[in-house]
Formats: C-alpha cells, structure tokens, sequence
C-alpha cells in the first residue's frame, strides 16, 4: 500500500465510536465522474449490483470494528493541528461494492503540516474488515508517512504498521538517526507481541522502517486489543514527530522531498497489494480510480516521473511493467533488524 476546516470539539465529542462521518454531514455531494465510474460498476453486475454513496456503514452493533481506530486518530489529532476536509472528500465519500453488501467508507483531510490524512474502511457482511489509514506530509515537512494497512477476515488478520520513512534510511544514516533512534523500544515492544508475519519481499523493505509492524493473527479479543494500542501508540508518536517537525526553507530540499514522496506513491499506485480486492469489489475502473485519486492521491500531481522511471528493473521487453511483486525473488522470513534498529538483512535467511 491522502488529506483532512477545523472540527469542533461539540462535533468531535458526539461522534459515536461505532459509526463513521457521515459525507452527509460535511455537505458532501456526489462528483459527475464519480457518478459515471458507479454507473459502469453498476452496469457491469449482472444481477444488478450498484455502486451507490451511503451515510453510514453496517454492522453497526460489532464488537470489533475498526472505525474505533478512525475515530481515535481524528480526536487524537485535534489538539496537535487543525483538521479541515480536504478537497478530496467531496468526490470521495462512500460506496456500496458490486455485491449490494460490502461497504466502503472515505474520509480525507488536510492540516498546515499534512498534505492529506485520509482513510478507506471497509465493511463486509461475511465479518471482513478493511481499513487503510495514511497521513502524508506536504513537501515543506521531510515527516515519515504513516502507515496502517490492516485487513481482518473471519478468522485471520494481515497487518502492516509502520512510520514509513520518505527517504532511503540505508543510504541516509541521519535520516533515521533523526526520526527513528527514539521509537526503537515502540517498535521492539510490539514486535514482541506481534510476531513478524513471513516473507516480506526485498523491494517492499525499502518502505518500511526498523519499526515496522508486519504481522498475521488469529482473530481474537486479546490479539485486537494489542492492535489497538499498536496502533494508538504509533499514532500518538507520529503526531510527537509532526509538532516538532520544523518547516525546510531550501527550495532543492523541499524538491527532494517532493520527489521521494512521489517515488513512494508511485510504488503503492503500481504494487500495493490491496488493488486485487478493490478491483473484485467494485470493478477495474472504479478501483483504479480510488486508489490513483484518493488512496494515493499525488501521483498524478507530485512529480511527471513515472514506474518505470523509478523501478526500471520491473520494464518488460515490450515496454510494459512487469506485474511481479519482485523482480530479485527474495524475501525476508524473519524480521531484518536488530534490537538496536540495525539492519541485519544480509545476515538474515533469504528466501
């Protein structure tokens, strides 16, 4: 595998944790192009199956639901700046996938600091849960990205969790000297409770940091606890790193920013796993639309290079982009770094 007017306390307060913003309430309203993309999602279904906007998602009642997490993260992050709806949000609100049951549900927001938080929850009536949560940094601010990609089945759980770093911390020692050195016992803490989840290919690593959260679970009440306050806690250090972050001056480091952060889109726009779901639930276009212009919006706007520009070890003969995961075909099945944040790949078994 982007941004969020200042909202209110009142607003913040009387949100349920067991329900989502509703677009309704922020004035949303439906975009042309999106309303034509639902309509070939709709057309494409031979039962009849429709793309449609929603207010609110179901399975309101669960126990276990994610949109916990969302709602922690917009109030956590009231305090430290000032949320406004991004632009973003009135195109992308809400859909009903092409089975009539599974729900999608968008938000985005933008602060002085971040370029875009947004977040894509999805809802199934078969107990799946999807929820992907990122907040990127605008160019003036070299932040890490932060990453949740956690995707809940009936009885299993596929977790990322991560400050992805915005520039190559193997190459830029002060880099990660400056944002990592501290959140080392974070990450061992919860790479302790959260086992490393198997084979992690060599070209994803590169986005990944020493902290990085990459798990499978059975699902249970305990297990989702300790997601939770994973996710509370990363969260919460990620906001430490936004206050303190100081805003760059230099023309060609902001470029250098802006750079690193379109490599890193371009990647999640080509490569991120979760494209496969999204195309079965709600058709090729529609799927690939969401995450160009929304999941990872700044593609098309942060930089002119493209894939291929930047990963040319993945070009076909014929000029295409080769559609494997890795181009080297090794992976890491135990965790990479060492206790100290260190990385051990080269010792590590590659498989």
């Amino acid at each position: 595998m982007e941004c969020f007017t200042p909202i209110p306390s009142s607003f913040s307060s009387s949100w349920s944790s067991h329900t989502w913003f509703s677009p309704l309430s922020l004035g949303v309203k439906s975009n042309s192009k999106l309303i034509s993309l639902s309509r070939k999602c709709r057309s494409s279904n031979k039962v009849g199956s429709r793309c449609m906007s929603m207010a609110q998602t179901a399975n309101e009642n669960s126990g276990f639901s994610y949109k916990k997490l969302m709602h922690f993260a917009l109030e956590e992050t009231n305090p430290h700046t000032s949320l406004v709806p991004s632009p973003l949000q009135e195109k992308y609100s809400s859909l009903l996938a092409m089975d009539d049951k599974t729900e999608l549900q968008m938000l985005s927001f933008e602060a002085p600091k971040i370029r875009l938080l947004r977040s894509l929850g999805i809802e199934g009536s078969d107990g799946m849960q999807v929820l992907d949560f990122a907040a990127f940094p605008k160019p003036e601010f070299d932040l890490p990205i932060f990453c949740a990609n956690f995707f809940t089945a009936a009885k299993m759980n596929i977790i990322v969790l991560d400050l992805n770093p915005l520039h190559d911390i193997m190459d830029q020692k002060d880099y990660k000297e400056k944002y990592y050195k501290d959140l080392i016992p974070l990450g061992l803490k919860y790479s302790e409770l959260l086992p490393w989840g198997g084979k992690l290919t060599s070209e994803s690593l590169r986005f990944f940091s020493p902290i990085v959260i990459w798990t499978r679970f059975a699902s249970s009440p305990h297990n989702h606890s300790v997601l939770f306050s994973a996710f509370k806690e990363y969260y919460q250090a990620w906001l430490e790193l936004m206050d303190r972050s100081e805003e760059e001056r230099d023309a060609s480091q902001i470029a250098h920013n802006c750079e690193a952060q379109h490599r890193y889109l371009t990647w999640r726009a080509e490569k991120d796993p979760g494209h496969g779901l999204l195309k079965r639930l709600i058709g090729e276009d529609l799927a690939k639309d969401v995450i160009r212009e929304f999941l990872f919006n700044g593609v098309n706007e942060l930089g002119s290079k493209t894939f291929l520009d930047y990963f040319p070890e993945y070009r076909c003969e014929d000029g295409r982009v080769n559609e494997k995961r890795s181009m080297l075909g090794k992976s890491f099945e135990n965790r990479p770094w060492d206790a100290r944040g260190e990385f051990i790949g080269n010792g590590v078994e590659i498989v």
